[in-house]
This record gives structure tokens, C-alpha cells and sequence, in this order.
């Protein structure tokens, strides 16, 4: 199993759902995160005074699913969120060893 987790903006977030659940994968995990990458946040100018903004507002997805499906869910997040700007955000995938219900204590490894 594997554990995806891509961090993207938070205007994208309903297009992502849509999609995930279209091609089949229903369970998720959403958080509203802050955080910044190579841009080093954006600068702002209001009432002119420059305010610069280091941590940017974004959305943090975790998604666990069976190995085959982990190209599925990365070209589906992929084309649900890419406009070729910086900010578009980023998909990781570590793997997950198991993964054990809580209401059910049922533990599932691979």
C-alpha cells in the first residue's frame, strides 16, 4: 500500500474531488495547510504599504491506496490541478506498511 499526500492550491480542491471520485477512489483526508517552495511566498501590496507573504495558504490531500492504483491517483491529481504556474503544488508517496482500522481493529498489510 501507499500513502499519497499532494499539497495544491485550495481553489482546486472541489475539481480534485470531482475527479478522484469519478475514477473510483472515494476515501480522502483534506487539511488546510501553510506552507512555501521556491517562490519563498508572494508579496502583496495594500494601501500601499508591500507586505510580504511567506506562508502561503494551501490544501494537503492524503490518500491511501493499493500499489496499482497509486499511477492512477497521481495522473488523476496531475490533470485536475496543473495550470503550468508556480504554485501548482506538489504529490508525494511514501510507502505505507499497513494500515489498521480503528472502528473495526482490522489490520490490512501488503
Amino acid at each position: 500500500m501507499k500513502k499519497i499526500t499532494a499539497i495544491i492550491r485550495p481553489g482546486k480542491l472541489e475539481t480534485v474531488k470531482e475527479e478522484l471520485v469519478t475514477a473510483g477512489l472515494n476515501a480522502m483526508t483534506i487539511f488546510d495547510v501553510k506552507g512555501r517552495g521556491e517562490q519563498k511566498g508572494i508579496c502583496l501590496q495594500f494601501r500601499g504599504k508591500r507586505n510580504l507573504i511567506d506562508m502561503i495558504p494551501k490544501i494537503q490531500i492524503d490518500i491511501v491506496v493499493k500499489n496499482d492504483e497509486v499511477v492512477t491517483v497521481i495522473q488523476t491529481i496531475k490533470h485536475a490541478v496543473r495550470t503550468g504556474k508556480i504554485g501548482d503544488g506538489k504529490i508525494f508517496g511514501p510507502p505505507v506498511e499497513m494500515m489498521i482500522g480503528i472502528r473495526t481493529g482490522e489490520c490490512i498489510t501488503e
